[in-house]
């Protein structure tokens, strides 16, 4: 499994589109600011996850997320209120 995700910055208005095959390692790597390029935006909270059965399928999906094809925060809103 793969998964596209999006972290929010809980001290800026900042999001970070990302995707992994082991979303709970990417997550504390990020807010342990282990990632030099999202350091000084953390701690972060999950706010959207999307599952996918191969890499290529999320790598394109996360794709479309960063060139903002699809509306951020419609998507944020909608994966809270299925939660």
């Amino acid at each position: 499994m793969w998964f596209v995700y999006m972290l929010k910055s809980c001290e800026r208005n900042w999001y970070y589109i990302g995707s992994t095959d082991n979303i709970g390692r990417r997550i504390e790597e990020r807010n342990l600011g282990k990632t030099r390029s999202t350091r000084s935006y953390r701690p972060f909270e999950l706010v959207f996850i999307r599952e996918f059965l191969s890499e290529y399928e999320a790598r394109n999906y996360e794709r479309r997320l960063k060139d903002k094809r699809i509306e951020k925060e419609k998507l944020i809103k909608q994966y809270k209120k299925n939660s």
